[in-house]
């Protein structure tokens, strides 16, 4: 059981390294508006960046309200339900609902990516230990970018929000130059996903519907061409 853990520990290392940086960012930005206790607390209650740049952004905008808030994050951050549902299938039989219910903030695009990629099933001590490094690295990076303030130049503090893509990127190549199916999967998804930022009316669409649209025609096209064969 102990290895399960270490193994989680060892996987999500990478993860929050990333982590770290971005939220680094998202601290000193914060702090602009919150004092480093409150916005160091978000990231400890919260463990999404879309979601928490997106809130910044309403509360550094006089017009914003609570419920514009409420209702931006939760678009953004619907996708993860499709992920959980999809994480449902690929867990043990001991994941039970307490536990499901206790490790279920620590899905996140990474994570998520991670565990579906793992052989075999998901044990509940390998997701506790992939979500611990993520969640430390996410918060602390933040206490770090809130408690330093504006010390760094803005070069410096954009160029950190970059490694979060990077590290996703590292983690879809791989399976993707193995299997055609995610890579044809990868490739609709891209394309989608121009199209919902540069076309006139899909623009339109809140970033959270237009990352689930995306996902869900992407997959649907995919099971359709690639349909996994029961065993007879």
């Amino acid at each position: 059981m102990r290895v399960k853990f270490t193994e989680g520990l060892k996987d999500g290392l990478p993860i929050g390294i990333g982590y770290f940086a971005v939220s680094f960012s998202f601290g000193i930005a914060g702090v602009k508006f919150l004092s480093w206790p409150l916005v160091t607390l978000i990231s400890a209650t919260n463990l999404t960046s879309a979601g928490q740049f997106a809130g910044l952004q309403i509360m550094a905008s006089a017009a914003g309200t609570l419920l514009e808030m409420a209702i931006a994050t939760f678009f953004i951050n619907l996708r993860y339900s499709l992920m959980a549902i999809s994480l449902s299938q690929k867990v043990s039989g001991n994941f039970g609902t307490l536990k499901r219910i206790a490790l279920g903030m620590g899905i996140t695009d990474e994570i998520y990516a991670v565990s579906m990629s793992k052989e075999g099933k998901v044990n509940p001590l390998y997701f506790l230990g992939l979500c611990t490094l993520p969640y430390i690295g996410w918060s602390l990076g933040t206490f770090s970018g809130a408690f330093s303030g504006g010390v760094l130049p803005a070069v410096v503090t954009n160029a950190l929000g970059v490694a979060l893509y990077g590290m996703f990127v590292a983690i879809v190549v791989p399976p993707a130059k193995k299997d055609r199916s995610v890579l044809i999967a990868v490739a609709i998804a891209i394309l989608l996903s121009l199209a919902f930022h540069y076309l006139p009316v899909l623009s339109e669409v809140s970033f959270g519907f237009a990352i689930i649209i995306c996902a869900v025609v992407a997959s649907l096209i995919c099971a359709w061409l690639f349909p996994i064969k029961e065993n007879a």
